[in-house]
């Protein structure tokens, strides 16, 4: 029975320090709360001093790269570098009053501000003296345009000049080259005045193919060969005339009329062109300079007759000599 109350007094004792140890933990746990929360209203209060301090950051980087955009406008023109470098110039004044506004609002702003306003104010000053370069680059240029354009006006003035008397000289040439032809034409008419076939039209001299060629043939016949020898001739001893300063030509044009050829020709192209080739070769052989001489084809599709008869077939069968400048 002693045993036993020994016992219960011993568990008796030791409840106050169970009691003492829990207060302690619990004064510990609430102190490391207390401790957490106040870490974290400190840690919000320096996150949103950072926020802050990135939200003037990026302000101020976007002003400057809109300063940056500004300045790069300036390399465009002169009138729209001058417009840029003055909106550039109201944006800094606007700036600089903002800053000053806000130098007022506390002591570590007014620092920061104050800088930012010297800067301001050079560039404010670097943007004037480039104003006042790009005004003066822009009064040259305009000097400048201003004897360009008097130059202009007397280039112009040389130009109608020369003009007129480029004018002038073709003119001439081409009436030398009238008289020249008319010669050549008229000598042509005394010697072929009574043969059949031959004609002039026009500025042109007109054999008709049968005169020249047999039928379906691109080979001259032997009074093909004599008649354009005899035109050679002639034509020799007036281009022996004619000034090395007119550029002119002896035009051989070859015409065949629309119907069908069964030769060994595929078309009337070719017989046309082969026929004034072969003109061409003979004028040459007989002394005329192949510089002052064209061989033509055009088949079918010039026609002095539009008739479906024998004799406007005839009349379309033929090679043309026009004598023509180049």
């Amino acid at each position: 029975m002693a045993r036993r109350r020994r016992q219960t007094h011993a568990g008796l004792d030791a409840w106050p320090g169970y009691v003492d140890a829990l207060s302690t933990l619990l004064m510990v746990v609430i102190f490391v709360l207390l401790v957490f929360v106040l870490g974290q209203a400190f840690l919000s209060v320096v996150l949103n001093k950072r926020q802050q301090a990135m939200e003037q950051l990026a302000r101020q980087v976007a002003q400057l790269s809109e300063m940056l955009s500004l300045e790069k406008s300036h390399n465009q023109s002169l009138q729209l570098s001058v417009a840029s470098l003055q909106s550039a110039h109201a944006k800094d004044l606007a700036m600089e009053t903002s800053l000053t506004a806000q130098v007022t609002q506390t002591a570590t702003e007014r620092d920061n501000q104050a800088r930012l306003a010297q800067a301001s104010a050079q560039q404010v000053s670097a943007l004037g003296a480039q104003l006042d370069q790009l005004r003066q680059q822009l009064s040259a240029a305009t000097a400048m345009l201003d004897i360009s354009q008097n130059e202009i006006r007397d280039r112009d003035r040389r130009i109608d000049d020369l003009g007129l008397k480029l004018n002038v000289a073709l003119a001439d040439k081409v009436e030398q080259l009238q008289r020249y032809r008319s010669e050549f034409f008229g000598r042509l008419r005394d010697i072929l005045k009574d043969q059949q076939g031959v004609q002039v039209v026009g500025d042109r001299f007109v054999f008709q193919s049968e005169v020249l060629f047999p039928p379906g043939s691109a080979d001259l016949s032997p009074k093909g060969v004599a008649e354009i020898r005899t035109l050679a001739r002639t034509f020799r001893q007036v281009s022996s005339q004619i000034p090395g300063g007119i550029p002119w030509i002896l035009r051989v044009d070859g015409h065949a009329d629309r119907q069908p050829i069964h030769t060994a020709f595929a078309s009337n192209w070719e017989l046309s062109s082969a026929r004034a080739i072969t003109v061409v070769k003979l004028l040459i052989a007989e002394g005329i300079s192949p510089h002052h001489l064209a061989a033509t084809g055009f088949a079918d599709f010039q026609p002095l007759d539009a008739h479906d008869t024998q004799a406007a077939f005839a009349r379309n069968r033929r090679i043309e000599f026009r004598l023509t400048d180049r």
